[in-house]
């Protein structure tokens, strides 16, 4: 079962050959560089040591912002996939708790156990699960249900368990690691872990805090903007789990004065069910929010009139359109 950002999504199309004004808005990836410094995302690969937010507060100092937030917080000694938004894509990046995580663990299994017979129990943890977080933790300890898409074992290594978890945010893969344990009635713990996705973000594209550093520096002395765009992206890209909605140039004005989207303003979009997070975007893939599907898919493509989106967070800046 892949993560809920790894589903692909086919595009419908309501009006057909309609294209956008070329004089207003910008496609993302062409914005000028000071525009990305307050409203870019960062897909930074956490260090062990530093907890996310001293992590965060790093990148605000390296890059002059006044903001800087991170997407699913990371223990100390935790590494990997850690999105850090600046400035005014600082909200943007709550919305990748939708998309699930992924993490590479060793656990490490307290007795011998036949490779059939682990095999075999892994297999009863994939799927929803009721976990009791740690004593240790930011959250109230009660049973909380979970849902665990994949467990991939990748090698095993006498009683040293290599392995890939794909689960919903807030999953405690340390927890989950010794309830498997538990199950398997030779008790394991986890040696290592890295989160090696978060929503649309992966370990493909990471860059550490001496890349990013570096490319500052880079830009600021000779120009050079290439690096510094590897490092920052635009905030798009932490919504591209989420099924999109294009709309009219005519539409983006009255959805950034906080009015619902209705049917007549759609372009094209994604499939998705009623009351599920969409993105509205522009012709030119540019954010302009996210809302409420208030209709199904196939129900906007039939329709001619009525509410399609109930707007929850406008991020393009009024006047753009």
């Amino acid at each position: 079962m892949p993560l809920p950002s790894e589903v692909e999504r086919k595009v419908r199309i309501k009006v057909e050959n309609v294209t956008s004004d070329p004089t207003k808005g910008c496609e993302p990836n062409k914005r000028p560089i000071p525009e990305l410094l307050d409203y870019g995302v960062i897909n930074l690969n956490k260090p062990k040591g530093p907890t996310s937010h001293l992590v965060s507060d790093h990148v605000k100092k390296i890059l002059g912002v006044n903001a800087a937030g991170h997407g699913g917080t990371l223990d100390p000694g935790v590494t990997g996939v850690l999105p850090i938004a600046i400035n005014r894509a600082t909200r943007v990046i709550q919305t990748i708790l939708k998309g699930g995580k992924e993490y590479v663990t060793i656990m490490h299994l307290h007795k011998p156990v036949e490779e059939a017979r682990l095999r075999e129990v892994i297999s009863r943890f994939v799927g929803k699960i009721n976990q009791l977080p740690p004593v240790k933790s930011a959250v109230v300890r009660r049973i909380r249900t979970r849902k665990i898409y994949y467990i991939n074992i990748l090698e095993i290594n006498g009683q040293d368990v290599l392995m890939s978890v794909g689960c919903e945010a807030g999953t405690y893969v340390r927890k989950l690691l010794h309830d498997i344990g538990q199950k398997l009635k030779v008790g394991a713990n986890m040696s290592e872990l890295v989160r090696t996705k978060a929503g649309p973000f992966s370990d493909k594209d990471w860059v550490t805090l001496q890349d990013l550093e570096d490319a500052f520096a880079f830009w600021k002395q000779d120009g050079k903007e290439e690096e510094l765009r590897r490092c920052i992206r635009p905030p798009e890209v932490a919504v591209t789990h989420l099924p999109w909605v294009w709309i009219h140039d005519s539409a983006v004005t009255p959805v950034c004065h906080g009015s619902s989207l209705k049917v007549p303003g759609i372009i094209k979009l994604h499939d998705f069910n009623v009351e599920g997070l969409v993105a509205v975007m522009t012709l030119k893939d540019e954010l302009v929010g996210i809302g409420k599907a208030m209709m199904k898919a196939k129900d906007i493509l039939r329709e001619q009139k009525g509410i399609a989106v109930k707007m929850e967070k406008v991020f393009m800046k009024t006047g753009v359109y």
